[in-house]
């Protein structure tokens, strides 16, 4: 079982940045892809960006490309998403997922990020 906690989120102003972590617990992160999701009020849940476990493979959103970085520290079992030039809507829920060799997939609780304009 992996437990994942995330933390990081925050309000920022329209063209800030933030940096949000998902650091795993339980279990380490051998062999995981990893991503990170987000879902903003009334709207479903929505991929942003995923990264593979040698971080050679990485994946974004189209409306999150050139803005928004992923990346990953297997030795502190932490995953980082980098957010430059924040928009209001960005504003979301962001929560960090991770999928096993085996097809266990696994939730963190979520961090709220806020854009203001």
């Amino acid at each position: 079982q992996v437990q994942l906690v995330e933390s990081g989120g925050g309000l920022v102003q329209d063209g800030g940045s933030l940096r949000l972590s998902c650091a795993a617990s339980g279990r380490t992160f051998s062999g995981y892809f990893v991503g990170w999701f987000r879902q903003a009020p009334g709207t479903e849940r929505e991929f942003v960006a995923a990264i593979s476990w040698s971080s050679r493979n990485k994946y974004y959103a189209d409306s999150v490309k050139g803005r928004l970085t992923i990346s990953r520290d297997n030795a502190k079992n932490t995953v980082f998403l980098q957010m430059n030039s924040l928009k209001p809507e960005d504003t979301a829920v962001y929560y960090c997922n991770a999928n096993s060799i085996g097809g266990n997939i696994y939730w963190g609780q979520g961090t709220q990020v806020t854009v203001s304009s």
